[in-house]
């Protein structure tokens, strides 16, 4: 017999019935493939409007790795993705609020959403103890025990000034049994509604986050059950934590076809170019991933012919450009063999040169995707695009070689 989607009732006073109303975000969708759920379109944020589909530059502790905001702007970034834990613990709250908020503290004038935290909940396990009122923290920083609430959460994005905010959720491991499954989604909800209850400042959005883990019963009870409440746009989390690729893009298409049309789809932490287009193919906008720097600090590039890792002795002597198909001051500029000779001497312009390629890249498969979106090609575009990306990536030869 299937179980009712959250049936406690709020804690903390919670009334669902005099919930905060939230400033619809605007979002507007231009156009759709025909062939597929993939949709075109624009988020208004305070700080600018967003083309999506949109991939998110990850910037943890209000910077995007081995990038200033000026290098943001010129490999197309729109959006960056600075992380509520992190924040917290350096530099403060209380930094922010002296300091002007996140966009003057970094120099970034576009939008900017900030996870809640809820991932770090997951991923410190060993440094954090979960109970209804929020999750128990000894910070990194300077040993100090903290509890990140989701009231504390959206203290803090207030404080942080972001665009768009996250609840506070709990995520749990994809092998983890439907009990413990069930129960961290029942718990993202009563969080979610408390996030809403604290939001305070109207001009930032609130996004509610889609849990289950593999389970498609509960993805199912957790869009309805929140769909229900006024948040600005709606998040899909919990994979990419022990998921195969297969599950993954199932139920981001079962996710993301229950969640309301009229506002924005985004999937958390999930980010390789194939992961992208699936996804795009099932009707998201929004993504964020480390993936695109995370590779570059180690001399990976995703290039027009597939990766190339730029450690290997094969591009010691090459005058190759990294990608003769790419646009960036790196492709331009740099040959193969200066950026392997500065990964080989760890000179950290290596990683920042990839760095801004990659993002690039990244930048580019989105700016197309939206054009063969409004077309009305983008289906065919993502199969092209997809074989040819399995094509080269398991290519004995060419992938062997680069």
């Amino acid at each position: 017999m299937p179980h009712p989607p959250s049936p406690e009732r709020p804690p903390h006073g919670t009334d669902r019935r005099h919930e905060p109303a939230a400033v619809k975000l605007p979002f507007t969708i231009t156009a759709t493939d025909p062939a597929s759920r993939a949709r075109r379109g624009s988020i208004l944020t305070a700080h600018g409007r967003v083309e999506t589909p949109v991939f998110m530059d990850v910037g943890t502790h209000a910077s995007v790795t081995n990038c200033a905001p000026v290098d943001l702007a010129a490999v197309g970034t729109q959006v960056v993705l600075a992380n509520t834990y992190h924040l917290m613990l350096r530099p403060g709250p209380e930094a922010f609020r002296q300091l002007g908020g996140i966009h003057k503290f970094m120099g970034w004038s576009g939008p900017v959403l900030t996870d809640s935290g809820g991932y770090q909940i997951f991923s410190l396990a060993r440094d954090r103890t979960i109970t209804e009122e929020g999750a128990r923290f000894k910070g990194y920083t300077d040993q100090q025990t903290r509890m990140l609430s989701p009231e504390r959460s959206i203290e803090v994005q207030t404080a942080i000034g972001s665009d768009v905010m996250m609840v506070l959720d709990e995520c749990v491991d994809s092998t983890s049994d439907e009990a413990t499954t069930r129960a961290a989604m029942e718990r993202t909800h009563r969080w979610a509604l408390r996030s809403l209850a604290a939001r305070t400042n109207p001009e930032q959005a609130l996004f509610a986050i889609v849990q289950g883990g593999i389970v498609p019963a509960l993805r199912r009870q957790s869009a309805a059950f929140l769909a229900e409440h006024p948040f600005d746009g709606f998040a899909i989390g919990g994979l990419a934590v022990g998921d195969t690729r297969a599950e993954r893009e199932d139920l981001t298409a079962l996710s993301a076809g229950l969640l309301p049309a009229d506002r924005p789809r985004y999937l958390m932490g999930v980010g390789t170019p194939p992961d992208l287009l699936q996804a795009m193919l099932a009707g998201v906008d929004m993504f964020d991933c480390i993936i695109p720097t995370q590779l570059a600090l180690q001399g990976t590039a995703f290039t027009s012919t597939g990766r190339v890792r730029l450690k290997r002795m094969q591009n010691a002597l090459s005058e190759e450009r990294l990608d003769d198909k790419c646009t960036c001051s790196t492709c331009k500029h740099m040959s193969r063999a200066y950026l392997h000779h500065l990964f080989k001497c760890r000179e950290p312009l290596g990683p920042r040169l990839v760095s801004l390629h990659n993002l690039h890249y990244y930048h580019v498969l989105m700016a197309e995707s939206r054009q063969a979106i409004e077309s009305g090609t983008f289906s065919g575009y993502a199969k092209n695009r997809l074989e040819a990306i399995d094509r080269h990536e398991h290519s004995a030869t060419r992938f062997g070689q680069a």
